[in-house]
């Protein structure tokens, strides 16, 4: 088959997988209850996912952790969640999002209330912990399908945006896990945290409901098919800059922060807070904007931007104000780029949303894993997280080659002649 067909074939899939729009503007395509309870209960899942980040400095304290220990640690979650989202892409496919959303909530729910009840007093214990969450930040290949089946391809950047925007929790993690951990103890946080969890899963049953037009199971094997085709592996490099920049530096500012600037881990939070509060905010803006001029050029942008200002982050900075304020350019960038990712895949991959939604996931988490281990090790060996910075930005230069050399075969098989949207 010609890359035209496999082309024609995916647009024909995302038209039967989504609602007919019949022009309507985007808050009367799609069903908004399910769009609330998708970006809730992704907000609440990425708030545990990175839970361990936050409190990494407080918890290296009392376990004394090296600094290699004190990345892998908050790394973990990083690649447990990349891993099932494999699992949860297959099972949103065979059973819908709803009810893999809530088997994921559950697991997450009974694992912090057993962390907070049994306590962990090793490094291995927060490792185990680690892989429990990384059941939250699967929740990423549940909540974008859950969306995204309710919408045509013209509102998709929105759509995906909105629900992706969940990202957010991280800003929850990082302004309230320090201050409860001083008041409570670090080990007091997972109980507490499984709270609004409970919360948001009865909400979640309540209003969230499958899209009607769900594809039809397929077999197993037939899932392997899309790693065929060079563009699943392009949408995973491309997935693996923006948002594994995003979670990574997410789940490692606080002891950036904390060990460059001496900052307490209450005040390492608040700007940590800050730098992911931004990085969210922007994810809907970035798909919206890919919806209007394509996803290509938004993202040729966002890539070229990244890599220049990791590159001024690799210097290590000695002011806290420029140390900030390139966190806070960076982290826009790479959530402005998480929105106009999503703005493309299911354009070129509507048939395969569910399990094409776990394997870019994959490529995000490995993304991450590996940039907030790379901290760690590179701070261990050389003294220095710069080196971990400039591969990382290394990473962005190539994922903005790889996409230069894809964009006219792109835009020629499955682009706005094809597709009927820009790309």
């Amino acid at each position: 088959m010609t890359q035209l067909n496999i082309a024609a074939t995916g647009a024909m899939g995302s038209a039967q997988a989504h609602p007919a729009s019949d022009g309507a503007s985007f808050w009367n395509a799609g069903h908004r209850p399910t769009l609330i309870a998708a970006f809730l209960y992704f907000d609440l899942a990425f708030m545990v996912w990175v839970l361990l980040g936050p409190l990494a400095p407080i918890i290296s304290k009392d376990l004394g952790l090296t600094p290699a220990q004190k990345g892998l640690m908050v790394a973990i979650p990083t690649l447990a969640g990349a891993i099932l989202r494999l699992v949860n892409g297959v099972l949103v496919d065979r059973i819908g999002p709803k009810r893999t959303g809530a088997i994921g909530q559950i697991v997450v729910i009974v694992g912090l209330l057993c962390a907070w009840f049994f306590g962990i007093e090793s490094f291995e214990g927060t490792l185990a912990v680690g892989v429990v969450l990384g059941f939250a930040g699967a929740s990423f290949a549940v909540a974008l399908p859950l969306a995204s089946r309710w919408y045509p391809a013209e509102h998709q950047g929105k759509a995906m945006g909105i629900a992706g925007m969940g990202n957010s929790g991280t800003v929850l993690a990082s302004l309230f896990a320090p201050m409860l951990a001083k008041a409570f103890g670090w080990n007091a946080v997972f109980g507490l945290a499984a709270i609004p969890l409970i919360i948001v899963f009865a909400i979640y049953m309540t209003i969230a409901k499958d899209s009607p037009s769900q594809p039809a199971p397929k077999r197993f094997a037939a899932y392997l098919d899309v790693l065929r085709q060079a563009d699943a592996w392009w949408f995973m490099l491309f997935y693996g800059v923006t948002f594994g920049g995003f979670v990574g530096l997410a789940a490692s500012l606080s002891i950036y922060f904390t060990d460059q600037f001496a900052l307490s881990p209450i005040v390492a939070g608040y700007c940590t807070a800050a730098c992911v509060f931004i990085g969210s905010l922007v994810r809907p803006i970035g798909g919206g904007v890919a919806d209007k001029i394509g996803g290509i050029k938004t993202l040729t942008f966002v890539y070229g931007l990244a890599a220049i200002t990791l590159l001024a982050i690799s210097t290590n900075p000695s002011s806290l104000v420029v140390a900030m304020g390139l966190f806070l350019l960076v982290m826009a960038t790479l959530g402005f780029g998480n929105g106009a990712v999503f703005q493309l895949v299911p354009q070129r991959f509507g048939a395969e949303i569910g399990v094409m939604t776990g394997l870019v996931g994959f490529g995000g988490g490995v993304g991450g894993f590996y940039l907030a281990s790379s901290l760690g090790f590179a701070k261990q060996l050389t003294g220095s997280p710069a080196a971990g910075f400039l591969i990382f930005a290394g990473l962005a230069a190539i994922a903005l080659i790889g996409l230069l050399s894809v964009k006219t075969r792109w835009r020629a098989t499955w682009g706005s002649a094809a597709a009927g949207v820009r790309v």
